[in-house]
Order: structure tokens, then sequence, then C-alpha cells
């Protein structure tokens, strides 16, 4: 599309590339902005220019620049990329099922970023999703130097609405080691076959016993629900059913959006628990 009221285009280099002027906005991959008209907007200022790298292994997990595209993340987990994924991240498995919750065909995934896809912050934002299941951290530049940190779960407040300042920076999404060991179930529902997710849940077990379930897509905002082990399939229904934010659009009512995903997280509750009792060595 073009965008009429766009007369300006610089690309960053350095960190101080990034203050903006009055209408100058970021973009990364531009699959959204590029997609509708922006009549706020008269200037862009190109990320991609900075040059970080995409995907880093840290002493403390996965750090995933707001650059990487949603193809090299998806490439990474399954053996493709430049740095090996180590052998104990099993979670890693779920990244290309995150990803084709998001109804994109592959130019797409080679263009449109994890950064982006989390600033949109719709409530089907597949790579959201995985995030928030692996208990991913955002890594926030502020204006004039300085950044925060906080749990993307908390970034989003609704959809397509999320906490990020005026002139803050989504600089990485990092995802700590102790997440990505863990034995993860993603499953996820749409109307159509080939359709957008009206509902996407998670489940998790990490090393100490714990669990964690997400519901999105269904929900305007992320749901995070953690026990100190796998709960049983009441406490589970009941707390999904409970969860705030359910939602109605073209894509599916809000009654059908809880019902599935209370369907889903029992399903993946069943799995887990069958995946723990396997490990225990009992039958």
């Amino acid at each position: 599309m073009d965008i009429t009221t766009v007369t300006s285009f610089r690309r960053a280099y350095e960190r101080a590339d990034l203050q903006l002027a009055p209408g100058e906005v970021v973009l990364a991959g531009g699959t959204w902005l590029m997609s509708e008209p922006q009549p706020t907007t008269t200037g862009f200022v190109d990320l991609m220019t900075l040059g970080w790298p995409s995907l880093e292994i840290t002493p403390t997990g996965l750090r995933i620049a707001a650059t990487c595209t949603i193809a090299e993340l998806v490439a990474w987990a399954e053996g493709r990329g430049d740095v090996a994924v180590p052998a104990e991240w099993t979670a890693a498995s779920v990244f290309p099922e995150a990803a084709n919750a998001l109804l994109a065909s592959f130019k797409i995934w080679n263009t449109a970023t994890v950064g982006g896809n989390i600033c949109r912050s719709y409530a089907a934002g597949a790579i959201t999703t995985l995030a928030v299941a692996l208990d991913g951290e955002a890594e926030i530049w502020m204006p004039g130097g300085g950044e925060r940190r906080m749990p993307v779960a908390e970034l989003i407040t609704g959809n397509g609405t999320n906490s990020l300042a005026p002139g803050e920076v989504l600089r990485a999404v990092e995802l700590p080691a102790a997440a990505l060991r863990s034995t993860t179930v993603l499953r996820k529902i749409a109307l159509a076959e080939l359709g957008r997710s009206g509902a996407v849940v998670t489940g998790r077990i990490d090393d100490d016993g714990s669990s964690v379930f997400t519901v999105t897509a269904a929900v305007l905002r992320p749901v995070v629900l953690g026990y100190a082990g796998i709960p049983d399939a009441a406490t589970l229904a009941a707390a999904v059913a409970d969860a705030p934010g359910y939602y109605t659009d073209p894509l599916g009512a809000a009654d059908w959006r809880r019902g599935v995903s209370v369907v889903l997280a029992e399903r993946i509750r069943g799995e887990l628990a069958g995946v723990q009792v396997d490990a225990e060595g009992r039958s």
C-alpha cells in the first residue's frame, strides 16, 4: 500500500538515531505498517540497519532480537540456523507450532519480525503466545537512554494495545533456560481449517515439577496460570473458564472461545500428566 502521509525515511545505525521526531515511527519488517493507511505517520526509521544479532545463546537462556524474523526463529528451532539449539532445550520444538498459529504466508515469515508481532499486540499474535508461554522478558530501550524490563505477558494490555510509552523501542526478548528445558505443549483451534487461531493454549512442566498454562488468542490479553504441580482437571477447568477477557469477533464468539480453551487446556493437562508419570517410572 502507498503510505501517502510519509515524507521521510532514514536508517538507524546507532541508538542515538532512535530519537524520533514528531510523526516518525520505527520500522522493522513493516508487514503491518504497510498494510493499511497510517494517517498520523510522516516518517519511518528503519531498525534493520542496526545490525542486532538475531539469536544469541547466553548464560541465562536465549536472547531474541526484536529484528529477528519469524523465518529465522523457526529455522533455528528446526536446526537450520547458524547457532545450534542446545540439546536440553526441548521447548524449542514448539517454536514452529507457535509460528504456524499465525495465519501468514512464507513471504510474511521472511519479513515480519519477532518485535513487530509482539509490539502490534494483537490477541492472536503467535510470537506473543510463544514468549508468554516460556516466561519471555522484554528489554525495552527508553528514549534518552536507559532501559526497562518486564514480562511480555504484562507488556500486552489489550487486543492491539501495550504499555510501551512514546519513543520506547523493544530491543529484545529473553527466554530463560529453565523454561526452554521444560516439556511444553501447544494446542490451537480455529473456526476454519486454515483460519487465524481463535484460541491458543499452552502448558509446560518445569524441572522442579511446577506447571504453567497460558491462554492467548481467545482473550484480549495473555492469561498465565501457574501451579506448584500439575493441577487436577476441575481446578484447571475452573481457572481457564474464569479467565478475564474472552471476546467476540468474526473469528469466534466469546462463549465458544471460553469453551474450546477449557477443552484444549484439559488435553494439554492430560498429556503433561502422562509425561510426568513416565518420567517418574510409574504406570
